[in-house]
């Protein structure tokens, strides 16, 4: 407790107490060094970093402070979904230190008692403890309250204790990072000719003609691509194509639904609960003991009521309403009082008709059309048809509802015609607002009334049966499946079930598409199911429970580290190599002299040409083509009048002719230019930094051997 002496020494605050927990996102200091327990073990190694290996019980040890972290935060232990993240915050910050501290090293870094205390109460406050000891009602850091906890630190339960070591073990590794970030950042350097060439980039602008024969003006039919060609494509753009490995399935899903029985169970539930409300003493009791939902002591206005009850209005004090059924819910109301609100409530319907543009002329147009509408309307035609037919707002398809809404949601000439409103029914005259002219009909007359409402909701949810039977339908599934054939055909003949596909999983990956918490499903297919089990392609998985469901999964794939397969790349590469070979028909059809036209007239009626203007290096796109920037860079080579070769661009095939080329203006302060693009790469240079250095140490990953 180095850091804590320290800080004892150099202050003189008061003794106080305040809670360390969301301090204690980074893991223990104990992770790096060359000479703790880290390195003791070979038998169970979760991963490699640097040419050292970290050992699986030193891996639990730092991911047990970060659950205990959490839960001090969270107030509450962390679900599957966390237990994913802390899982890769363990591995990130473990990565981090054994890939880094090589190199702080050899810099002979190193970090001095002063700097430890201007981490926790200088100018330079660590970010974790400015955020753990922020006011929130203030924002500010408050500095007296960290002081008073760490003169108090010895009087707090061991846990404490514990947590401020492993933080304070990791404040030096968090300055050593600054420092080393700092010194590569320093290094970033912009040379007058570069902004000259960027500013050139972005303000030199040309009028360029072009010729352009789309890909698609062939038929794909027409270009016959073999495999051959596919693999010397991908054998010449490895590069592009590098992948982890990865594990494809198909699986199909059995859900645990609430059945009839299930909701008749509840709506039986609900009618006895009826009528215990109706004659309940205490309501605010009667709903924490019978409710999912709390008691909600809140008066509201009918705007904000639920629409089941604003149908019933004005609502009576002490009578029950429902109960409703509603998206697998049942739901009882009670008034338990009324009263008076600051701001009323209305109701009403619209047709908006908004101008075509912003002349004088169109302005009356829309009137005179919103003013017949009302016409016919106070004639006799159905307001709701007239909305679906002529509104041009959201509201039509409801026949102009807008619903309940409180004041201060509209504008304030919409409000006015309807909170001044006396009578419900249709407004003698047409209102004009800043989005046009409304017809407007009062559905019900504004009110300050609003009512203080207990909720009793019951969730219609599987029971114990209903979950016994989707499991035995699961597992009746897989006495018939023995391998990926057989699946396939079980799955086709029940027409319920829908088979799904999840194409290159990571090893590490916790979801499966779109199952959540499925993270035993994907060690299955890598070969790590329960009691050392394996998987190969074609194998078929036990029945694992995910959620609310059952799910039974196929292995269809394998993918090794390094370079992708044809086979998994076939769609993309196939479109790719198609163009190639487009381009070569297009060029060897396309005439080599001639002008523009005269080379697009003989071509044929696919050749287009065209003028683009306003064209910039920087962008590398041509008007009504696309993205092209093999074709801009070379137009911007060329002199005025001078058309270049064929090219093969990304769309199609290209010649271009630059008519006129306006460069850049000769005043740019390149000083500004070198300043925006160094700032630019500043900040860009911690994540360059933490790659560059992670692809260096060689990292190996394994922990999908053991979680």
């Amino acid at each position: 407790m180095a850091l804590i002496n320290t800080i004892r020494e150099k202050s003189g605050w008061a003794v106080g107490t305040v809670a360390v927990g969301m301090l204690l996102f980074i893991v223990g200091g104990d992770l790096v060094g060359g000479k703790n327990r880290l390195f003791g073990r070979n038998d169970t190694v979760v991963g490699e970093v640097a040419g050292q290996k970290v050992d699986l019980n030193d891996y639990n040890a730092a991911l047990e402070q970060a659950k205990q972290a959490f839960a001090a935060q969270q107030g509450r232990q962390p679900d599957d979904q966390a237990m994913t993240y802390l899982r890769d915050q363990a591995w990130n910050q473990t990565l981090y230190k054994l890939a880094f501290q090589p190199e702080w090293e050899k810099l002979g870094l190193s970090v001095s008692d002063d700097e430890l205390v201007d981490m926790v109460q200088g100018d330079n406050v660590a970010a974790g403890i400015k955020q753990a000891f922020t006011d929130k009602a203030t924002g500010q850091f408050d500095r007296a309250r960290l002081i008073d906890y760490l003169k108090n630190l010895d009087k707090l339960p061991p846990e404490n204790q514990m947590a401020w070591r492993n933080f304070e073990a990791n404040l030096p590794a968090e300055r050593l990072a600054n420092k080393y970030n700092a010194l590569l950042k320093n290094s970033v350097y912009v040379t007058t000719a570069e902004a000259k060439r960027f500013n050139d980039n972005q303000n030199a602008k040309a009028t360029v003609k072009y010729l352009f024969v789309p890909y698609g003006s062939i038929s794909d039919s027409a270009v016959k691509v073999t495999d051959a060609q596919l693999q010397a494509y991908l054998d010449k753009n490895q590069s592009k194509y590098k992948v982890e490995a990865g594990r494809s399935i198909e699986y199909v899903t059995i859900p645990v639904v609430a059945s009839k029985e299930d909701s008749t169970n509840v709506k039986g539930t609900m009618a006895d609960l009826t009528t215990q409300f109706a004659t309940a003493p205490v309501d605010s009791l009667f709903v924490s003991a019978n409710s999912e939902q709390p008691w909600n002591k809140n008066f509201r206005s009918p705007a904000d009521l639920p629409e089941e009850l604003r149908k019933q209005l004005p609502l009576t004090a002490g009578k029950v309403y429902g109960p409703y059924a509603e998206a697998g819910t049942y739901t009882l109301y009670k008034v338990t009082g009324t009263g008076t609100g600051k701001q009323a409530a209305a109701r009403a319907s619209h047709i908006l008709i908004k101008a075509e543009g912003t002349t004088p002329e169109a302005k009356a147009a829309a009137k005179a059309k919103a003013q017949d509408l009302l016409s016919k309307i106070k004639n006799g035609a159905d307001f709701a048809a007239m909305a679906r037919q002529f509104g041009t707002d959201g509201t039509k398809e409801q026949g102009g509802d807008l619903g309940w809404f409180g004041q201060g949601r509209m504008v304030p000439e919409f409000e006015k015609a309807i909170f001044g409103a006396s009578n419900t029914g249709l407004l003698p005259s047409v209102v004009e607002t800043s989005f046009g002219y409304h017809i407007i009909k009062i559905t019900a007359l504004p009110t300050k009334q609003t009512y203080q409402v207990a909720e009793v909701k019951k969730t219609i949810a599987p029971s114990e049966a209903t979950y016994d039977a989707a499991n035995t339908r699961a597992n009746e599934l897989r006495a018939k499946l023995t391998n990926l054939e057989t699946f396939r055909a079980e799955v086709a003949k029940d027409k319920t079930l829908q088979k799904q596909e999840a194409k290159n999983l990571d090893a590490n990956a916790n979801a499966v598409n779109a199952l959540q918490n499925a993270r035993e499903v994907v060690r299955w297919a890598f070969g790590h199911g329960p009691a050392g089990s394996t998987s190969k392609v074609g194998d078929v998985s036990d029945v694992f429970t995910v959620g609310d469901q059952f799910v039974i999964a196929a292995l269809t794939d394998e993918r090794a580290k390094g370079t992708a397969t044809v086979a998994s790349l076939r769609p993309e590469l196939s479109a790719l190599v198609r163009n190639e070979e487009k381009a070569k028909l297009i060029m060897d059809k396309l005439p080599k002299a001639g002008t523009l036209e005269e080379m697009a007239s003989k071509y044929g009626p696919t050749a287009q040409v065209g003028t683009a203007t306003d064209v910039m290096l920087g962008q590398g796109s041509l008007t009504n083509v696309g993205f092209e920037p093999l074709a801009v860079g070379k137009a911007f080579a060329l002199k005025p009048g001078q058309h270049s070769a064929a090219l093969r661009g990304e769309q199609g095939v290209l010649v271009v002719e630059p008519v006129s080329l306006t460069p850049a203006p000769a005043n740019a302060d390149l000083k500004a230019v070198r300043t925006q693009l160094a700032l630019q790469r500043a900040q860009q240079q911690d994540g360059k930094i933490y790659e560059a250095i992670k692809a260096h140490a060689n990292v190996k990953d394994n922990r999908a051997k053991f979680f």
